[in-house]
């Protein structure tokens, strides 16, 4: 009996040693920005516009195959447009650029860090972050998936949550056909 309480003790003592030392490290991987691409569609009761925006640095962060955590930096002065050419686009890019919208000269970039991840399937994610421009913080919860070294996710962002009211119809009547609407959409195709 003596014996089979030692050999239980020894059993337990080897096994607790053995899992102190197995720890799932996290791995970082850093995002190829020149690889990577975050496209921006803005919606307005004529019709739409549509750009890029660069990406200067960014992260995700996993436990094994498993993603938990990310965080990007926007490179807000390289927005531009796709959809306008010539003197449009100038303007167009400006006026994003302005303090109407952005406000790149004060706010040159915005930043999403990652603050809960909830798996939804194989490779998919729900992510909660905390969404920066213009200074300002507020939570965003979209969808990630990632494929290999590949991810795409899909945000929606409402603008007027971080000051940018210009021609929103929520906060100015009569604006009939002039108004733009609150929300604008980010994809991302990333490579690490």
């Amino acid at each position: 009996m003596k014996n089979k309480i030692k050999s239980l003790a020894i059993v337990a003592l080897v096994a607790f040693t053995t899992f102190s030392f197995i720890a799932v490290s996290a791995e970082k991987k850093e995002i190829k920005t020149d690889k990577s691409k975050l496209v921006w569609k803005g919606y307005k009761f004529t019709g739409s516009h549509d750009g890029t925006i660069g990406i200067k640095s960014g992260s995700l962060t996993f436990e094994g195959d498993k993603l938990t955590g990310g965080e990007f930096v926007v490179d807000m002065t390289s927005l531009i447009s796709l959809d306008t050419e010539g003197g449009m686009k100038d303007r167009l890019e400006g006026h994003l650029k302005s303090d109407d919208f952005f406000g790149v000269e004060k706010y040159p970039t915005s930043t999403l860090v990652f603050k809960k991840i909830e798996s939804t399937g194989k490779n998919t994610y729900t992510v909660t972050g905390d969404l920066t421009i213009k200074g300002i913080t507020k939570p965003n919860t979209f969808k990630i998936s990632i494929y290999g070294s590949k991810a795409t996710a899909n945000l929606k962002v409402d603008r007027t949550l971080y000051d940018i009211k210009f021609k929103s119809g929520s906060f100015f009547d009569n604006l009939q056909d002039q108004v733009i609407y609150d929300e604008f959409d980010l994809v991302a195709d990333l490579q690490f």
